[in-house]
């Protein structure tokens, strides 16, 4: 399918990423130089969010304090560096978190920018590309692990192009509560907790295995403290930066041993550390077992570093989400010539109506293309009802690219862009983009009412008069009289846009 390629934008002075872990929260903040990134700012805190999820997914009170209290100390070095292009992504916690919103809304405010919610495959997908943009290149594959709070992602890539993506519900921070209460540790506590992260792993660690690599490196906190604690007890002259099967299993012996964190006498395990080492320690000897590794290198970049490259590749040419429209639209065999016609003629509409109606040719522009290039995708199910199918796929497939929310308003626009608007769909989407998504709908309903004869050529001359409640079209003079399916297409339209609400004039 041949889609109008995006138009770039300018790359801001100053980028920030923003990763809401489950167990801590970081910040890097960064310029461009020379066509590479300067790391010029680093935060991170011990925010434990994960451990305030009570027993009905709900976050505590506690948990939320700590949050809110980070994220304006963040707000506030944003403000510092006048930080324009700045992502902000949470995972697993704020994933699983339920009746979030009011919280989430707060957490915005305090930190000045608006939080996305990412799935775990876009979650595996952001480390590879932050550890690989931070590693020199290598022949062949390579596996990446990163153990977080409340995740834990496992990647196999060729350079830059991921192989196997896979997001496993294991994190430090559960596997040490379920299996280590008060930092104590036995052989078979130690044992137990082997077992629980086995079962995690193997649905995948054949799979895995088969692909291969060349090198294995492994990323987040704790994969880099259980490091720390190798170096602390290895022998003199090991080597920085790696983990190694018989360094891992000298570290597991001592801690038996001692019995508890306390009385291992590791200074390298931190006070803020040292609640979730244990489960993340677990976690990555079963990732040792099941992939039968011998050595691990530990990698610098991780989910912060991937989110600023791929904000540079969103503002240039290599946005991620332009690749997976590409591959759904091949992949649902859809009409690739007829995707180009609505989303000309969706393009020529919005701009027509885009000051009226407070729309972003650009942005909103890009939203539309994509829609258009993918409205047709439910009819590789089922001709009826398409249009919902399409819905149902994009709100539930993996979209590299994409978050929890940009998948919604996709399915939204999609869902709504024949027969009756999708208005529950829309009704779940964040308030603020209820309005201009409504009015996307609108033009995306026109264009491919405009194109419903599939022929070649573009779509007539028309003119647009927008306002707030009222949409009138002027067609060229006699056209309607010699398209009269159109014309009474366009008086069916009437009808359904009254829920938008929106009043339809054709003329």
């Amino acid at each position: 399918m041949a889609t109008r390629p995006p138009r770039k934008r300018r790359v801001p002075a100053v980028l920030a990423a923003v990763d809401l872990g489950s167990n801590s929260f970081h910040m890097v903040v960064a310029r461009q130089a020379h066509g590479q990134l300067v790391i010029i700012d680093r935060l991170r805190e011990m925010v434990r969010l994960a451990a305030g999820l009570t027993k009905s997914g709900a976050l505590d009170a506690t948990a939320q304090a700590r949050a809110l209290a980070c994220l304006s100390r963040f707000g506030q070095r944003l403000h510092k560096f006048h930080a324009r292009g700045v992502r902000v992504v949470g995972t697993n916690t704020l994933r699983k978190a339920k009746r979030a919103s009011q919280f989430l809304l707060r957490a915005e405010a305090a930190l000045g920018h608006p939080i996305e919610i990412i799935s775990g495959i876009e979650e595996a997908r952001l480390i590879h590309l932050g550890v690989t943009r931070t590693l020199p290149k290598v022949e062949g594959r390579r596996l990446i692990v990163d153990i977080g709070g409340g995740s834990t992602e496992c990647i196999v890539a060729r350079g830059l192009k991921p192989l196997a993506l896979e997001s496993l519900y294991m994190g430090c921070v559960a596997t040490a509560a379920a299996h280590f209460p008060g930092g104590r540790v036995t052989r078979k506590r130690f044992a137990a907790a082997l077992v629980a992260c086995q079962v995690e792993l193997e649905p995948i660690a054949a799979r895995y295995r088969a692909l291969g690599w060349q090198e294995a490196v492994g990323s987040s906190g704790s994969v880099r403290a259980v490091a720390e604690a190798i170096r602390e007890l290895a022998p003199t002259g090991s080597r920085a930066g790696t983990i190694t099967r018989a360094g891992l299993d000298r570290l597991i012996e001592h801690l038996c041993v001692t019995g508890n964190l306390r009385a291992a006498d590791l200074s390298s395990i931190t006070a803020e550390r040292a609640p979730v080492f244990l489960g993340g320690l677990a976690i990555l000897t079963a990732l040792f077992d099941a992939f039968h590794l011998q050595r691990l290198q530990v990698a610098e970049g991780a989910l912060r570093e991937g989110l600023l490259h791929d904000m540079l590749g969103r503002l240039s040419d290599g946005d991620a989400r332009e690749r997976t429209v590409r591959s759904m639209s091949a992949r649902f065999n859809t009409d690739g010539a007829q995707g180009e016609r609505v989303a000309q003629t969706a393009d020529r509409l919005l701009r027509k109506v885009a000051v009226a109606w407070r729309l972003d040719p650009l942005e909103h522009g890009r939203w539309l293309r994509w829609a258009a290039a993918l409205h047709e995708i439910g009819m590789d199910i089922a001709h009826t009802g398409y249009h919902k199918h399409g819905a149902y796929l994009l709100e539930h497939a993996d979209m590299p690219g994409f978050t929890r929310e940009e998948q919604q308003l996709l399915a939204c626009l999609v869902g709504s862009h024949r027969r009756k608007v999708a208005e529950l769909r829309l009704a779940e989407l964040a308030p603020a983009l209820r309005r201009k998504v409504s009015r996307l709908v609108v033009v995306l309903r026109l264009a491919v009412v405009l194109h419903r004869s599939r022929a070649a050529g573009p779509a007539p001359p028309i003119a647009l008069e927008a306002t707030e409640a009222r949409l009138t079209l002027r067609f060229p003079r006699g056209w309607l009289k010699r398209q009269p399916l159109t014309a009474a297409d366009l008086e069916q339209e009437r009808d359904f846009l009254e829920s938008v609400p929106l009043r339809l004039q054709v003329r």
